[in-house]
C-alpha cells in the first residue's frame, strides 16, 4: 500500500530555482519509490499555459495556485488548499519560506508527519520577526532537514535534536564523450543567475590578475541575466571586456555543451544583506560529473559541494591570489583534479539521495 504524501513547496518547474528542483526531484524519486505524492505550489506565469504543458507528463500529481494581483488571496488560497490536502495525506514535507510557515500551522490541526527542509535563505531574512516566525516553525517539525552542514549551522542557535543533513543532489544525462579536450586553455565558467549572492562579480574582479599569468584565458557566463547590466559595467571598467562571455539563459543541451567546453567551474558565491545565501551548489556537481574540477568560495554550503583538494579548491572569494593558486595547482595536476571530480560527483546523484530519504520518511 502506497503511502500517502504531501509536499507543499515554495518553487516549482518550468521556473527556475534550487528549490523547486529539489521539490520535483524528491517528489518523482518518492513516486517511484511506493509513495503517492500530491505536490502544492503556484502559478508563476502568466495564463499558466506553460505550468499546464510540463505539469501534464508528471508521474504526480500538482496542484497549483494561480497569483493573483492582490497577493494576500493567492496565499489564503495556498492554505485552504494545503488544509484540504492534508486530510489526505500521513506525511507533509515542506520546502521554502512560505511552506515551512504553512506547515507549522498545520500541526496545530493535523497528527501527521511533518518533515522541513531548508536550503539556506529562507532561514537568514532580513526582517527579524519573519526570522522568529521561521525558528518557531521549525521547532513544530517532527524533523528537520538541511541541504548542508552550512545550512544546519545557520539554525545552530535552536540547538533542534531532530535535524539532520541530506545533501541536495542532482540529474544529469551526462555524454559519453564529456571531455575531449587535451591541454587547459583555461576557459572558466559559471552557471547561475546572474545575481550578487552567485558571485560572477568576484569573478570578474580577479580578471585583472588572472589575464596577466593567462593571458588568452576566458570567463563564461550562463545563467538568467538578472544582473547583466551591472557586469557589464564592471568589465568595462577593469578593462576586460575582451575575455568574458554571456551566454543568458540556455536549454539543458547547451548548458551541457557550454561546460564541455569549459577547464574549470567557478562558483564564488557570497551572502547578501539581504540573507540571500548559497546552501549547496548543484550546478558544481553537474560540471564535476563531466570532469570539470571547481573552484568554490569558503563559508557557505559550497563547503559541502567541493572536496577540497580532490573535487577542486575552496577559496576566499574576495582574494583574487588565492583564486590565482587554486587555478595553477588545478590546471598543473589537472587530470587528476578531474578524474577526482568526476568520481566526486557520484556520491550526490538523486539516485543516493533518494534513498536518505526513503529511509527518513519510513521511519
Amino acid at each position: 500500500m502506497k503511502t500517502n504524501t504531501l509536499i507543499l513547496t515554495s518553487e516549482f518547474p518550468p521556473q527556475p530555482g534550487g528549490i523547486g528542483n529539489h521539490a520535483y526531484n524528491l517528489a518523482k524519486g518518492l513516486q517511484g519509490n511506493g509513495f503517492e505524492v500530491r505536490l502544492l505550489c503556484d502559478i508563476r506565469s502568466t495564463n499558466g499555459e506553460v505550468e499546464n504543458v510540463f505539469d501534464k507528463d508528471l508521474p504526480f500529481e500538482v496542484v497549483r495556485i494561480p497569483r493573483k494581483k492582490i497577493i494576500l488571496f493567492s496565499y489564503l488560497k495556498r492554505i485552504s488548499t494545503a488544509f484540504s490536502l492534508s486530510r489526505k495525506t500521513e506525511t507533509v514535507v515542506c520546502s521554502g519560506k512560505f511552506s515551512l510557515w504553512l506547515g507549522a500551522l498545520l500541526t496545530f490541526f493535523f497528527n501527521k508527519k511533518f518533515i522541513a527542509i531548508i536550503h539556506g535563505s529562507e532561514v537568514r531574512l532580513p526582517n527579524k520577526m519573519l526570522r522568529k516566525l521561521t525558528d518557531l516553525s521549525l521547532k513544530r517539525f517532527d524533523k528537520v532537514i538541511a541541504v548542508s552542514n552550512y545550512t544546519k549551522s545557520l539554525v545552530s542557535h535552536l540547538a533542534l535534536k531532530n535535524i539532520e543533513v541530506v545533501p541536495n543532489g542532482f540529474k544529469m544525462e551526462v555524454p559519453s564523450d564529456s571531455r575531449n579536450k587535451n591541454e587547459p586553455v583555461p576557459v572558466l565558467i559559471t552557471v547561475g543567475n546572474l545575481t550578487q549572492r552567485k558571485g560572477q562579480h568576484n569573478v570578474i574582479n580577479a580578471l585583472p590578475l588572472l589575464l596577466r599569468k593567462y593571458p588568452d584565458l576566458k570567463y563564461h557566463m550562463v545563467g538568467i541575466p538578472t544582473d547583466i547590466a551591472k557586469l557589464e559595467r564592471l568589465t568595462l571598467d577593469l578593462g576586460v571586456d575582451d575575455a568574458v562571455y554571456f551566454f543568458g539563459k540556455v536549454s539543458e543541451e547547451e548548458k551541457i555543451e557550454r561546460l564541455q567546453q569549459a577547464d574549470v567551474f567557478v562558483m564564488l558565491s557570497e551572502t547578501t544583506q539581504t540573507g540571500d545565501a548559497e546552501g549547496f551548489g548543484i550546478a558544481i556537481l553537474e560540471a564535476n560529473a563531466l570532469g570539470i574540477p571547481a573552484i568554490g568560495s569558503l563559508g557557505c554550503g559550497i563547503e559541502d559541494a567541493i572536496k577540497d583538494g580532490v573535487s577542486g579548491k575552496l577559496i576566499n572569494n574576495k582574494d583574487p591570489k588565492q583564486f590565482i593558486a587554486a587555478l595553477e595547482e588545478i590546471l598543473n595536476n589537472y587530470e587528476s583534479y578531474s578524474q577526482s571530480a568526476e568520481q566526486w560527483s557520484k556520491n550526490f546523484t538523486w539516485d543516493k539521495v533518494i534513498e536518505t530519504y526513503l529511509k527518513i520518511l519510513k521511519e
